[in-house]
């Protein structure tokens, strides 16, 4: 009996052992270069996606590639929090006129269900005869974090950093020496 108890446990840890260094391997496959690349392939087809969405309006469509819980963080602006709030942001946007993107997606960083996207915009708005928003050209810089929610990637945070200074406001009083 106590050699069947014996035989029991190194069986089971046998198994044991076997499990955890299948999960170790499934986790290697889902990091490292390779893997970000095979990443960096996917989200480069949702941003021209997404690009192509914007420039038709498109916005409910826009917004089925950000998570429920979404951040962007729009330059100069306050933070759009939530995917219902950044529907309502954009809807009210698209009003005023046509809005452009050229997202080129630089590096990715994936490991497991996250990704880290570093990129470069270029972004043209054009305005229609109601709009309070001047025709414009912005770029820089960006960086999201995409999540895979239920074999989709989503964007989860967004953040461009504008290239482009700031106006600065003329001032009716002349500094005091």
């Amino acid at each position: 009996m106590k050699k069947q108890f014996v035989h029991a446990i190194v069986v089971l840890c046998a198994i044991s052992q076997c499990w955890s260094c299948k999960e170790s391997q499934e986790m290697e496959m889902q990091s490292g270069k390779e893997y970000s690349e095979e990443i960096k392939e996917i989200i480069m087809a949702k941003n021209a996606e997404i690009e192509k969405l914007y420039a038709e309006g498109m916005i409910d469509s826009a917004a089925t590639h950000f998570a429920e819980d979404c951040i962007q963080l729009p330059p100069n602006q306050p933070a759009i929090i939530g995917n219902e709030n950044y529907k309502a942001a954009w809807k009210q946007n698209m009003q005023f006129g046509t809005w452009e993107f050229d997202l080129n997606t630089e590096k990715v960083k994936a490991s497991g269900d996250l990704a880290t996207e570093y990129g470069s915009y270029s972004l043209t708005f054009s305005p229609n005869e109601n709009s309070p928003i001047p025709a414009m050209e912005d770029m820089g810089n960006y960086v999201v974090l995409w999540e895979k929610i239920d074999d989709d990637w989503k964007v989860l945070w967004d953040a461009p950093v504008s290239s482009v200074p700031m106006l600065m406001q003329a001032t009716d009083s002349i500094p005091s020496q």
